[in-house]
């Protein structure tokens, strides 16, 4: 299924956020403004051809009816296959000591959330992301804003099984540490050296039961004030520097 993105300032900062653009659509009744030209000139410097459509074809596949007379149309993400990111994380633990992170996230479906934590993984030095392929935040051209252009440099794997690629992650010498309340162990104590797999549950869930069943390793963030809980985004990110730091520190 195409994405699109509609109007001519979200076109524009999608150039911005290098967004990989397949086509820009110009309706054939669109006045040459000043934003027009911008895209234009950022297409074709880009390489992105231009195509010049009636009104039905914009309609036709505007979601919100805000193409303003302009469409562009992303390339799909080259989604990788989990073996791909094993293979990535074993590269990077022989040039860092052995340790390697990657991140799964349990049926996440906020893409805000889902961008602030590729972002963080990015920044941490994790080798890919984990998600599945249905009931789940899928990349898309706003995960290159929200994440703040990190999604370009951060592999995912999409899966059909979670359980089956922790048990892959675990054949090739990753400890499956779940981030969840359902634990007395405070993540400062929790032994995150080496290769691990950090698995992260959705905004009103958290963890599956059944994913659950398959980690090595249980843990939470202490929480002193009076909000109960952190979201995914803010969470993982924490966990994530943890990581780091229990790898890094002299």
């Amino acid at each position: 299924m195409a994405d699109y993105i509609e109007g001519k300032r979200p076109v524009i900062e999608a150039f911005r956020a290098r967004v990989p653009l397949k086509a820009v659509y110009l309706g054939d009744f669109v006045k040459r403004d000043a934003l027009v030209n911008d895209i234009m000139r950022k297409a074709k410097r880009e390489g992105v051809r231009i195509d010049m459509v009636p009104r039905s074809f914009l309609d036709d596949r505007s979601e919100r009816g805000s193409h303003q007379g302009v469409l562009a149309e992303t390339k799909p993400y080259p989604y990788v296959g989990i073996g791909e990111i094993i293979a990535a994380a074993d590269e990077y633990a022989a040039a860092h000591d052995g340790r390697a992170l990657v991140v799964m996230l349990d049926h996440i479906t906020d893409t805000g959330n889902f961008g602030a934590v590729v972002r963080s993984a990015e920044a941490v030095g994790a080798t890919g992301l984990v998600i599945p392929n249905k009931r789940s935040v899928r990349v898309e051209a706003s995960t290159y804003k929200t994440s703040a252009g990190a999604i370009a440099a951060m592999p995912v794997a999409q899966v059909s099984n979670l359980v089956q690629s922790i048990e892959r992650l675990k054949k090739a010498g990753f400890w499956v540490a779940a981030a969840t309340e359902h634990t007395d162990e405070v993540i400062w104590k929790t032994n995150l050296k080496g290769k691990i797999a950090l698995v992260m549950g959705n905004e009103q869930e958290g963890v599956s039961r059944l994913v659950l069943e398959h980690c090595d390793l249980f843990a939470k963030l202490p929480l002193e004030g009076t909000i109960a809980s952190l979201n995914v985004a803010q969470a993982a990110t924490a966990c994530m520097y943890e990581w780091l730091r229990q790898n890094t520190a002299v």
